[in-house]
């Protein structure tokens, strides 16, 4: 049986904003629906809290540390092994459908003769997919210009419906219409809980599973992942009618945050609350306002899944395909004080990850609930698997989880994650008068711990068991000096790994490489000292012709 992969993606979707994650109001039938027909993981952690970097790490297998895309904007290298190299090893295609947030390494490119308009070339600009329809649902634009550039699918979209002007993405899709008939900006978060000037069916979200549909209902000559990345819940916070209206301040559930978290926190964390984002989001007005919109925009994306969902039963497909939902980081929504994600608290770097396994091996686990420490990394492992690929372990450092699917729980699974974050290039760094190589954050975490490293300052550190709403930092609390020293120890295993060479498998270089049968016989003193067939070749009389 041909096996597919649906690869499901929101952008900033909190871990807690599903109904079978608990959300007290916001109600997700579908997501539900796909979590009692496979395993919900409530330990999912992000590779990096920023899209880019989170994504390449997801694409890849490897952390951050490893690929060296450290943020947005910086360029994932010419060579990196993705999703797409190692599905297509095994015979299966790759295809894109939404957003990557990858930039493509173009002097490497150039230096390497790698035209973009070749297929080798397209892949290596596009993160290993085939594009289907690429859009970052970023067309954002200033004095300088659009944030992002290349085409504008989406744009295209609007202007053929009908909707004018150079930028719909923005003066309709994500903007309203004030009682003046005026623009009213959903960047300004004041125009949240205004209604979307745009027919709901044109919006983002219904476009892109309109876009899903056309490609599973096409001709397949061989099996393929699609990895449908839809652009919300993103900000700008703003969602069309009738979601607009959904929700209200009522259902805005109380901020995580005490004001014993502003005296004396760590230089970092307190950058990051002082910004304008953090002043921002530490209002109740603004969350009332935001947090609304963010519900209805997660509304939307549960109502496009069910009709996802019901499409592949109407095709057959639910039969043959896994499907996985999950987000590239989360967002604070005023926890902690902090708007956006940057830090490592768990409604920044946790996420939704839920897994369905169409084989009757996953039968026993539909429905059920794992506690595993995962990590984004593990989907890359989890997809070569499924296929029925060897892990190519000297690259993929992620771990498949399949075992877990099919009730199993693998030997020496692992005991803490890590996540990271380069904060350089930000007013956080220069308000810290950090150089760009001392702007880097690393999170290990495990059950009950979690510990945040910043260069040239001192550590943060949790009890997530005594304080599960992560309110007090014990990292300059003599008490836990023995915790700090087990998590540091923690990291610098993670460091030592072995994550260079992606160009031999420890089975290669078992043995060591064989130069004795090719006649490198080195210290060697006299013939009896190697087996003779090394030694044939030196051995008789000089001149021989073969």
């Amino acid at each position: 049986m041909q096996k597919n992969i649906l690869f499901i993606m929101y952008d900033q979707l909190r871990f807690d904003y599903l109904s079978c994650a608990g959300h007290p109001h916001l109600k997700t039938p579908n997501m539900d629906r796909l979590a009692a027909k496979g395993v919900r993981f409530s330990r999912a952690y992000v590779q990096s809290p920023v899209c880019g970097s989170s994504r390449m790490s997801f694409y890849t297998g490897r952390y951050v540390h490893s690929h060296g895309a450290t943020r947005n904007g910086v360029p994932l290298k010419v060579g990196e092994m993705t999703l797409g190299d190692h599905l297509r090893a095994v015979g299966m295609d790759a295809v894109l459908i939404g957003k990557t947030h990858m930039r493509v390494d173009a002097d490497g490119m150039e230096r390497l003769g790698l035209a973009r308009d070749t297929i080798i070339g397209a892949r290596v600009a596009e993160c290993g997919f085939d594009v289907f329809t690429r859009d970052d649902g970023l067309w954002g634009r200033g004095p300088a210009g659009y944030y992002d550039d290349g085409p504008q699918p989406y744009n295209d979209y609007l202007k053929a419906k009908g909707y004018p002007g150079a930028n719909p993405w923005h003066d309709f899709a994500n903007a309203a219409v004030d009682d003046e008939g005026e623009m009213a900006s959903g960047w300004f978060m004041e125009n949240a809980d205004k209604p979307a000037n745009i027919a709901e069916e044109d919006s983002e979200t219904p476009w892109l599973t309109r876009e899903a549909e056309a490609f599973i209902a096409g001709d397949h000559a061989r099996p393929w992942l699609c990895h449908l990345s839809y652009i919300k819940p993103h900000w700008p916070y703003i969602v069309p009618e009738p979601y607009h209206a959904m929700y209200g301040p009522e259902h805005v559930v109380p901020a995580v945050r005490a004001q014993s978290e502003r005296q004396d926190p760590h230089p970092v964390y307190k950058a990051f609350m002082d910004g304008l984002v953090g002043r921002n989001f530490s209002r109740d007005d603004v969350r009332e306002k935001v947090i609304p919109a963010y519900m209805g925009l997660i509304k939307q994306c549960d109502d496009q899944l069910g009709r996802l969902l019901d499409f592949l039963e109407r095709e057959g497909r639910m039969a043959d395909t896994m499907i996985v939902v999950t987000s590239d980081h989360g967002d604070y929504l005023g926890d902690h004080w902090m708007g956006e994600k940057d830090l490592f608290h768990e409604p920044s770097v946790k996420v939704p990850l839920i897994v369905y396994d169409p084989s009757p091996d996953a039968d026993a686990t539909r429905g059920t609930v794992c506690d595993a420490l995962v990590e984004s990394l593990d989907l890359a492992a989890t997809f070569i698997d499924f296929t029925g690929g060897a892990i190519p372990a000297h690259i993929v450092e992620g771990r498949s989880l399949m075992p877990f699917l099919h009730g199993a729980t693998p030997v020496d699974w692992r005991d803490f994650v890590v996540s990271e974050y380069d904060y350089s290039a930000t007013p956080i760094a220069t308000a810290l008068g950090r150089k760009p190589r001392e702007a880097r954050l690393i999170m290990v975490a495990d059950t009950r711990w979690k510990m945040m490293h910043a260069e040239g300052f001192r550590p943060m550190l949790f009890d997530m068991e005594a304080d599960p709403q992560e309110l007090r930092d014990l990292g300059d609390d003599p008490d836990y000096e023995a915790i700090v020293r087990m998590m540091y120890e923690r990291l610098s295993r993670w460091a030592r790994r072995m994550a260079q060479r992606t160009t031999r498998t420890d089975a290669q270089m078992e043995g060591g490489g064989g130069s004795g049968a090719k006649g490198i016989l080195l210290g060697v003193f006299e013939p009896g000292e190697v087996p003779a067939e090394e030694t044939a070749y030196y051995r008789g009389k000089p001149g021989r012709q073969d």
